[in-house]
Parts: C-alpha cells; structure tokens; sequence
C-alpha cells in the first residue's frame, strides 16, 4: 500500500503521540487506508466514458485543490509587507486564515469528524479508542494543515525573508495550534449538540448550528479589524477585555512580542492564550472523546416523532411554477433528495449564513465612514446581491449525492426526455434554499432604506434567477444527483471565480442603470425577457444533452 509523503513527516512526532497514549504504529496504519479510500473516486454510472483514465489514478481532491488556496494567499502579501506593526498584520493574517480553514471545516470536513462508517471494522479489532480518536484528529487536522499552508505559505516565505527565521518558527508553531483549536472547538460543539438531540431532530440542529457558525466565523473577521483603529496612517491598539475573546488576536500577539519585544501585560497575556487554550482545548477534547464517539451513534437513529408538514403550500406551489406533470414528479423527487440528503446539507447550509450576513457586513463597513442617514439615502441597497453567493456553490453541488448509484432510474424513468429533471431541480433550489433568504432580506432592506427600492428588489430577484441559469452550466454533461460526493473536491475552484465575476458584473450593470431615469423599470421589463428566453434556452442546450 501507498506510503504517502504527509505521513512521514507525521513520523516526526512519533513520540508525542506515544507520551498522550496513542499507539502509534496502529494510527499510522489506519491513516494509510484512510489516505488511500480518500484518494479512490468511483466513476458515476453516467460518465464512465466521459472521465479520462487518469481519474482512475489515486488521486486526491483535497491536494488538487491548494492550487486555489495558494491563489487566494497572493491577496495576504501586501499584508505581510505593510510594515512592523506585527500585532495587527498577523492578527488579520490569522483572522482571515481561521475563517477560510473554519468555513472548510464546517463544510467540507464535519462529514469525517461525524462519520461513523468505520465503526463496525475498526471497533471490533482490540485497538485502543484513545488510538482510533487521535486518527480520526489526525486525518481531519493534516487536510486542515495543508489547506492552511497553501493559505499562509507565499506569506510566511516573505514574512521569514523580511524578519528572519523567528518569525518563520513562530508562525509553525502558531499554524499548528489554530489547526487543532479549530478541530476541536468543532467537537465540542458538536459533542453538547449530540449530547442533548437524538434522532431526525439532531440532523436538523447540526445543519442549523453550522448555519449559526459561518454567520458567527464572518462577523468574528469584521470584529478582529475594528480591534484596531487607524489615525493619521498609524495603526493603535487600545486593551479591552473583549479582545481576549478573539482568537485571532491572540495569535497576533507573539509577533508583537518576540520581534517587536512588546512586553505590554495585555499583549503578554494574550500570547499566552495563544499557546495554552490549544493545550486545554485539546486535553480536554482527549477526555470527552471517548463520550462524543459513543453520542455518535445518534446519528444512526431514524427514530421520533416527525411532525407531518403541511404540503398545501408545497403543492399549490408546485403547481404555479411547474408546466407539466414529468416537471412536477421531478420537483417532488428533488425536493425529497436536498431535504434529506445530509451531506448537501453539511456542504451548503454554511453558505446560507453566509448569505444571509454578507450584505449587513458591507452595510456595518459603510456605516464606519458614513452617517446612516447618508447610508439610507445611498445606493448601498445593492449590497443585497452578495446573498447570490450562495448560488454557484449550491448548483455546482446539485450533481452529488449520497445515493447515487440509484442514478439508474432516470434511465428507466418512462419520460421522453430528462429536461424537466434539470429544470425542477434548479426550481427547488431557488424555492427551497434561495428565496427564504432573499425574501427575509429583502424586507429588512426595505425596512432600512424605504418601499421605493422594490422595484430595484424585484431587479435583483430577477438577475439571480437568470445567474441561477448562468451557473446551471455547472450540470452540463451530468445528471442530478448522480455522482459521489468524493468527487466534489475536484471541482475546479476557477469556474466559481468566474461565477463570481459575473454576478459582480450584473451588479454593476444594476447600479448603472439607476442613474437612468426610470432606468429600473425598464431594464426589469428586459431582465424578464432575457431570463424567459435564456431559461427556454438553457432547456434545449445544457439540459436535453
């Protein structure tokens, strides 16, 4: 089997694991399976002749994807270079650094950390569960390291030319520790949430909680940067005992205090909890793991009460926006599949959050140099077109599923063609996931800025629908549901850069328009037209393949 290169650098720290208990030689085995199931993707039922043969390679999505977090690190550089002020540049460096690893873990990772298939192999061989937790940690937190480096590593290369090797050596060791805080603060929430919820009811209170974790991951951010204030081009830092609440800012204070020998009490304070939370964090994750694994089995249980909801509006709305009856037994059936499908859930519920405080963060940022009454009267509504973000995530995340070998139906399907699959796919996305997002923020704008933005909210609307279609290329050449979820690491992050340009595009061609006189009318009754044709396009070209 493999012998894989991240594994002996972990022979590194053979004895540090030996000293917490851990048999060392029986992790690195089961981290050699781990590894290998991870590099394995099965070929989908429908693209076993579209896929190269070099996809049959073991190879790794998660590795072929730093290529996209090492882009990402080039925006950090000038960071690093704006001078010595060491305890606000690492401070934001790590602040970014948490909410991009943390975001990942939350979306990407909660799958393993929950996941309880290896249970029945590995539980009953006589290995240790202390041997099997600190896999399980391992496995999750050398991803999170990797990703974490392709994030800092042009930085910190910089960094170490521009202030010598301290730097570099505070900065690995830091890495280190914010890898496992993130690991196990994710834990433990996930363990109280185990501990207290069973059944249906505990899947639904995860995807709620991680929706609740992005939302408090990107207000965190905005809180690091307002600990700093910025006069006459001089960056000050004044103590207050809420910046010991932000991790972040503890790991900026080490710089601050090696290299710019800061012997500031706050500052000393705060590089000492930079150091021990990590230490507590992870003896105390040693000690409830054992409980949190055992909680898990929860998640195996189909049981309790399930409240029949209420399917009259479900119906009535199916029949408003579907044409026929094949689009209304697909619209069923999607619906079905993104309700109880968990892992799509785990993957873009996050993003919801997001989502939803996105356009309130630009609104607080707009608000620090502005009044609010300049802020009501501006056009700083169009910040409402950041909630699309959640749309070429969630289209591009439609082909996977966790059943997808049962792919095979749509070819027995007694339909002429699988259009209208596409199609109501893309209608439960926008009914279910989009919309009670846009219309809950959409009635706090108006609440803010007045009634008169609705026509520039039903512009919005509109435009997202037709960025809905834009994105829908993402399913060209395959069905819904029909692929792994392994296989979701290899989309290519670029197509989602592109995405994003374009919804900033259709934005700024938005705000243009409202220095036309009755421009927005007129461009709604357009944008209406556009998406009517471009839908009944995008019909006969990327769905009827």
């Amino acid at each position: 089997m493999k012998d894989f290169p991240m594994l002996k650098v972990l022979d590194l720290f053979k004895s540090l694991f030996k000293l917490f208990g851990v048999d060392y030689s029986t992790m690195r085995k089961i981290l050699v399976v781990k590894f290998t199931m991870d590099s394995r993707r099965t070929p989908t039922i429908f693209n076993q002749n579209r896929k190269n043969k070099k996809n049959n390679e073991e190879e790794n999505g998660v590795i072929k994807s730093l290529g996209m977090y090492a882009l990402l690190s080039l925006f950090l550089i000038p960071l690093i270079l704006f001078g010595k002020n060491y305890f606000f540049q690492m401070s934001i460096l790590f602040g970014v650094v948490m909410f991009l690893v943390m975001t990942s873990m939350i979306s990407d990772f909660s799958n393993v950390l929950l996941d309880i298939k290896d249970k029945g192999i590995l539980h009953t061989k006589p290995i240790e569960k202390k041997t099997l937790n600190a896999a399980k940690t391992v496995h999750i937190s050398i991803y999170l390291f990797l990703i974490t480096s392709a994030i800092t590593g042009l930085p910190i290369i910089i960094g170490t030319i521009n202030n010598g090797i301290v730097f570099l050596i505070i900065a690995v060791i830091e890495l280190f520790l914010v890898n496992f805080l993130i690991v196990v603060l994710t834990s433990i929430i996930y363990y109280f949430i185990l501990r207290f919820f069973d059944g249906e009811k505990l899947k639904d209170i995860i995807n709620y909680v991680q929706i609740g974790l992005s939302i408090t991951i990107a207000i965190g951010y905005q809180v690091v940067s307002r600990a700093f204030s910025i006069v006459d081009l001089n960056i000050h830092f004044t103590p207050s005992w809420w910046h010991f609440l932000i991790p972040p800012i503890w790991f900026g204070a080490p710089f601050e205090l090696v290299l710019n020998g800061n012997t500031n009490k706050t500052v000393i304070w705060l590089s000492v909890l930079a150091v021990v939370i990590p230490v507590l964090a992870i003896l105390i994750y040693n000690r409830m793991m054992p409980s949190f694994e055992k909680n898990l089995q929860k998640l195996t249980n189909h049981g309790g009460t399930v409240k029949q909801k209420d399917r009259k509006l479900k119906n009535w709305l199916v029949g408003v926006i579907c044409r026929n009856n094949e689009e209304k037994l697909f619209f069923r059936f999607a619906d079905n599949m993104m309700r109880n499908e968990r892992e799509f859930r785990l993957k873009v519920y996050p993003s919801l959050g997001l989502s939803i405080v996105f356009p309130f963060i630009f609104l607080f940022n707009q608000l620090q140099i502005t009044s609010y009454d300049h802020l009501v009267h501006s056009k700083s509504y169009l910040t409402i077109y950041t909630s699309c973000l959640i749309i070429p995530n969630a289209i591009a995340m439609l082909r996977y599923s966790g059943k997808y070998k049962g792919a095979w139906v749509y070819k027995t399907a007694p339909v002429s063609t699988l259009a209208p699959l596409y199609s109501a796919t893309l209608k439960v996305f926008i009914t279910n996931l989009y919309l009670p997002v846009f219309f809950i923020l959409s009635l706090i704008f108006i609440a803010i800025f007045d009634i008169n933005i609705l026509p520039d909210i039903f512009v919005t609307f509109v435009s997202s629908i037709l960025y809905t279609i834009i994105c829908s290329n993402y399913l060209k050449g395959t069905l819904p549901f029909s692929e792994s979820f392994e296989d979701a690491q290899q989309n290519s992050g670029v197509k989602i850069i592109i995405a994003l340009i374009i919804g900033a595009v259709l934005a700024g061609i938005h705000y243009g328009i409202t220095f036309i006189p009755y421009g927005v009318y007129g461009y709604l009754v357009l944008l209406l037209i556009i998406t009517f044709f471009s839908w009944k396009k995008a019909y006969k070209t990327i769905w009827n393949f």
